[in-house]
C-alpha cells in the first residue's frame, strides 16, 4: 500500500514522503495513530497544502523533545525490589517501571519509549537504559536497582 508520512517514522521515512509499506503495518498501525495518510491524489494535495503546518508541528515535537533529553541525560533513578541474598531479583524490572519511576521525579516518559535492548534487569546493580523520547533524541539514563531483603 502507498502511504504518505506525516511525520518522521524510524527504518521508514521523514515527513513527506510516499512509501511502500504492508497493508497491515499501514492499516493497524501507521494509519489509526496517524503517522500516515493513504497516498491518493487528494491526499497529496491536502498535504501539500498543509506541509508548513505539519513541518511546525514536528520541529515544535523535536524541539520539545531535544529540551528534555537535555534534562535526562545522565540521570539516575533508583528502583528497589525484592530480592534473594545472592542479588537476583523476585521478578523484573520492566520499561514500565522505569518509565512510572521518571514520571515520579517529573519527566514524561513512554513506557514504550523506554529501550531495553537486553531485556528486563533480574539482577541488582547499576544498569544503563536508553530514552528516546522522538526518533532523532536518545539519552542513557542509569537505572540502580537496589534489592530489599526479607
Amino acid at each position: 500500500m502507498q502511504i504518505i508520512l506525516l511525520e518522521k517514522v524510524a527504518k521508514l521515512g521523514n515527513l513527506g514522503d510516499v512509501v511502500k509499506v504492508k497493508d497491515g503495518y499501514a492499516r493497524n498501525f501507521l494509519i489509526p495513530s496517524r503517522r500516515a495518510r493513504r497516498a491518493t491524489e487528494a491526499a497529496i494535495k491536502e498535504f501539500e497544502t498543509r506541509r508548513a503546518e505539519l513541518e511546525k508541528a514536528a520541529n515544535d515535537k523535536l524541539l520539545a523533545a531535544q529540551a528534555l533529553g537535555e534534562k535526562m541525560a545522565g540521570r539516575t533513578v533508583h528502583i528497589t525490589q525484592k530480592a534473594g541474598v545472592d542479588g537476583r531479583l523476585f521478578g523484573s524490572v520492566t520499561n514500565h517501571d522505569i518509565a512510572e519511576s521518571l514520571n515520579r521525579i517529573g519527566f514524561e516518559v513512554l513506557k514504550s519509549q523506554v529501550r531495553m535492548p537486553g531485556g528486563p534487569l533480574k539482577v541488582v546493580g547499576e544498569h544503563v537504559v536508553t530514552v528516546a523520547p522522538h526518533t532523532d533524541v536518545v539519552v542513557d539514563v542509569n537505572v540502580v536497582v537496589l534489592g530489599e531483603t526479607q
